[in-house]
């Protein structure tokens, strides 16, 4: 899916890592949520909630999911994370992502 129809976005960013990590929260009639980010070339670990897929668009990164050894991703790619858990991620070139949460 190239767009959405029928959403709300949340007017404040989200900003993490003294900006170096950007979104936009997205919320749509069911209820559900996504945001849209990008994230400029780091080092960064995450912790989540709810259980989340991302979605890497463009950009270059490794990926450190729990209890898995750290992969290359080739974009356009997906992977999931559970719910209470962290993930390390190892940013090589601006990178555009969609986080979907999973309830």
């Amino acid at each position: 899916m190239s767009n959405f129809k029928n959403v709300s976005v949340v007017k404040k960013a989200n900003i993490y890592y003294d900006g170096k990590v950007t979104s936009r929260t997205i919320e749509f009639e069911d209820g559900s949520i996504k945001s849209l980010g990008i994230m400029l070339p780091g080092e960064y670990t995450f912790g989540t909630n709810d259980a989340e897929i991302m979605e890497i668009m463009s950009g270059e990164l490794d990926v450190k999911l729990p209890n898995e050894e750290w992969k290359s991703l080739n974009v356009p790619e997906t992977f999931s994370v559970p719910a209470n858990a962290s993930f390390d991620l190892k940013i090589k070139s601006v990178t555009d992502y969609c986080c979907s949460y999973i309830k």
